[in-house]
């Protein structure tokens, strides 16, 4: 199954697949925030408008540019192009986690503290990949680059897996799982999201393909 995610179409669909419910969450939420028309559970978030708006339009950015930037031609014919996307995937991400960090110092927690501090370590960990990430494209280490794109990805879309799994519930019921064992399904979906992306990495190690700044 893996050696399926060596090649780079596949790896561009799957990452795709797992950002789509956040980035389109967040798409809606670009428009509802100015006009206040968000959901009655999204209303705490109103606190820090900011921030939260920050959050969600650059969400939509890091979720888009994210499967972009891994596309074999955009990089080979369009090396340009993937530059300018890739500091947009950057700023994005940068902004992603520094206003989600924003969001849990402003806004009056729903969860357990273990979603905190979850969140806490996430955001920290995408502004730390991405550093690691343009360490590597400046020293010209390709490979290592896109490992830590990944990661960063990874990171910063965690909530694609948490969505597949607590989105259906929402519908179901109209309101969002809560408690203790929600939250560590919460957590672990995230988890699981980002150490699936670390066996990708490693796989890919084997299977390396040209790339380009």
């Amino acid at each position: 199954m893996f050696r399926f995610f060596s090649r780079p179409a596949p790896l561009v669909i799957a990452l795709a697949f797992f950002a789509f419910i956040p980035v389109l969450t967040a798409l809606v939420q670009v428009f509802q925030i100015p006009f206040g028309t968000y959901p009655k559970d999204s209303a705490r978030l109103a606190v820090a408008p900011i921030a939260w708006f920050a959050h969600v339009l650059t969400g939509v950015a890091f979720g888009i540019t994210g499967p972009v930037q891994f596309v074999r031609a955009l990089r080979h014919r369009f090396g340009s192009l993937h530059r300018v996307s890739g500091r947009i995937f950057v700023l994005s991400g940068a902004i992603l986690g520094i206003s989600g960090l924003s969001l849990l110092a402003q806004v009056t927690s729903s969860r357990t503290p273990l979603v905190d501090i979850a969140r806490s370590l996430f955001g920290l960990a995408l502004l730390i990949a991405l550093a690691l990430a343009m360490v590597a494209i400046r020293d010209r280490d390709f490979l290592r680059h896109r490992a830590w794109a990944i990661r960063a990805y990874a990171i910063g879309m965690g909530l694609g897996a948490v969505s597949l799994v607590f989105f259906p519930i929402y519908i179901i019921t109209g309101q969002p799982p809560t408690g203790l064992v929600s939250d560590i399904l919460f957590v672990a979906s995230w988890g699981l999201t980002i150490a699936f992306a670390e066996v990708i990495i490693r796989h890919l190690s084997r299977f390396p393909y040209r790339v380009h700044a």
